[in-house]
């Protein structure tokens, strides 16, 4: 069987920036563990796979397709940047005719619209509810150190953990933090978390960005992700309860630093 697979550089206009996903489009089913072995030989932090639903679905004119998304160690319920990779794949390679596409994934049915020379996706939401300090301490201390925690929140859904750094931090002090994800696996064992999201205060006046955020995730075989989507669907609704805002803009900063 031979598998088109594009890489594709996401939430980016530039070559070399943003954050790289596979994407691979499945004339046929797949036998089952070839979906994490290609992921594993791609190496990168997401490989899609765009499955056709049923007979005589077509990748150019066909508006519902499966999606599934696979890191280097395994397989993960939602991936923004590796869905908005798929989407441009149909779009601008597949030439598909529709103007919207639906995804049915493990985290429901998303969607991906062309608006003007951008697509926009539509992500799920997700709470974070308050968390104690005793139970993340030391998973804290081996991403920050001594460093002010500000809040912390869990997300049940997404099995991320949110930590949001005093505001007398900025941009700078987050960007340059000095962080060993390795040690994280060591620090948390439990199974309980999935990721990490390090967040700050931006500039909510009205100009600049209104938040800051990196994300780890080595417990699914991510050290650091460059622009994480899953990420952001749980920080658009911390911000936005924080902020008291509905429109907010967002930059994710760490490794290969682009897009927002």
């Amino acid at each position: 069987m031979q598998i088109p697979i594009f890489t594709v550089d996401a939430f980016t206009n530039r070559p070399f920036s943003g954050n790289p996903a596979a994407v691979c489009l499945l004339e046929n089913d797949l036998d089952e563990d070839l979906h994490q072995k290609i992921a594993t030989e791609m190496n990168l932090s997401e490989t899609a796979f765009i499955r056709k639903l049923k007979p005589g679905d077509d990748f150019t004119k066909s508006s519902c397709f499966g999606l599934r998304w696979f890191t280097p160690a395994s397989e993960v319920p939602l991936c923004g940047h590796a869905t908005l990779a798929s989407a441009a794949v149909l779009f601008h390679v597949q030439k598909n005719t529709n103007s919207v596409l639906t995804f049915v994934t493990l985290s429901g049915e998303l969607k991906a619209r062309q608006v003007k020379d951008h697509i926009v996706l539509d992500l799920p939401l997700y709470t974070a509810y308050p968390q104690e300090l005793k139970e993340v301490q030391e998973l804290i201390k081996a991403a920050v150190g001594d460093m002010i925690v500000q809040d912390i929140r869990f997300s049940p859904d997404t099995k991320k953990l949110l930590v949001r750094l005093s505001d007398t931090y900025g941009r700078s002090v987050l960007e340059n933090l000095k962080v060993n994800a390795q040690h994280f696996l060591s620090a948390e064992k439990t199974g309980k978390l999935k990721g990490l999201i390090l967040t700050v205060k931006g500039n909510s006046s009205g100009k600049g960005h209104d938040f800051y955020s990196r994300y780890f995730a080595p417990w699914v075989g991510v050290l650091e992700d460059p622009v994480t989507g899953s990420a952001h669907a749980v920080l658009s609704s911390y911000w936005s309860e924080q902020l008291g805002k509905k429109e907010m803009l967002g930059v994710q900063i760490g490794v290969m630093t682009a897009g927002s």
